[in-house]
């Protein structure tokens, strides 16, 4: 396009201006009446570049007009999926600060819809029992905006990192949080029942049980944990969570609790790696690392 500068006038200078007004510059009113690119505009133009990191200026060329395009995007205007070329502008931003907050981190925001935004956001839909197809429709923002308590007002440069707690905190938690835990495969009940050792372990007073089934939660239960190596069939209404990101894992725990409706029990699934068996490929040693970290992780989620 032929740059727009000072001087011009028109249709395509009030688009400009309504622009720039929406995302709270200043501009003249006189100018805006006569739809007129004057001093004002331009200086408004010329701050918008600096504020978005572009070289100096007053006059919208083509980088400045699709930098000021993508500015007036907000989260919830448009379908957002993976495509080529990317997808980009400050809803997309919006969308991984948002994610990052709540655990499922897209790295460092920049306002890009790639791979790994596409991930995190179908990690977000399964936390929530939705068809996980990476895709941000009316529905992810919903659940997403539900969860506003969650991530308002917080910074959010994603991942997040959690750490390990310690003896003392873990102790704490077990003996003031009451979760029940199954598994769905041999696997994943060994390491459920290592997991039930080391909380015994830990405290003579721990609060976590081992269960026949999800659907028969202990009352008072803060959440029952289905362990599985099973792949995930996709929507059904369990929040499901993949346990490859351990460091992120608390805080997607604890994104799903606060998800869940007021009045009913979380059931949270924990998807172990895929294709564990005993051939060989998963030791005893195994067993035991997985079930340190996820103990960990799941003390680190109720540690409030």
């Amino acid at each position: 396009m032929d740059p727009i500068r000072e001087g011009a006038t028109g249709a395509a200078v009030e688009d400009i201006q309504e622009r720039l007004a929406s995302l709270g510059y200043e501009i003249d009113a006189a100018e805006r009446d006569a739809k007129s690119f004057g001093s004002s505009t331009t200086s408004a133009v010329a701050r918008f570049r600096i504020d978005h990191n572009m070289p100096l200026g007053g006059e919208i060329d083509s980088a400045t007009w699709i930098e000021l395009v993508d500015a007036g995007y907000e989260m919830g205007d448009r379908t957002l999926y993976l495509r080529l070329p990317n997808l980009h502008g400050h809803d997309v931003f919006e969308l991984q600060e948002r994610l990052n907050i709540l655990g499922f981190s897209c790295g460092e925001p920049d306002g890009c819809f790639g791979v790994h935004t596409e991930a995190a956001v179908k990690q977000f839909q399964e936390s929530q029992g939705m068809l996980a197809d990476g895709m941000a429709f009316p529905d992810t923002y919903d659940a997403i905006d539900r969860l506003h308590h969650v991530w308002g007002g917080k910074p959010a440069a994603g991942p997040h990192p959690q750490g390990g707690m310690g003896f003392a905190r873990a102790a704490s938690v077990l003996e003031n949080v009451q979760l029940s835990m199954t598994a769905e495969d041999p696997i994943s009940r060994n390491v459920a029942g290592r997991i039930w050792n080391l909380a015994s372990a830990t405290s003579d007073h721990s609060g976590l049980d081992l269960i026949e089934s999800p659907e028969h939660p202990r009352e008072g239960d803060a959440a029952v944990i289905v362990l599985s190596t099973l792949e995930h069939k996709g929507a059904s209404g369990v929040a499901n969570l993949s346990t490859d990101d351990i460091d992120t894992l608390p805080q997607r725990i604890r994104t799903t609790c606060e998800s869940t409706a007021e009045g009913k029990t979380p059931v949270i699934r924990l998807e172990l790696p895929h294709g564990l068996g005993y051939d060989g490929t998963f030791t005893v040693g195994d067993a035991q690392t997985f079930a340190v970290m996820l103990l960990d992780a799941i003390c680190s989620a109720f540690d409030f």
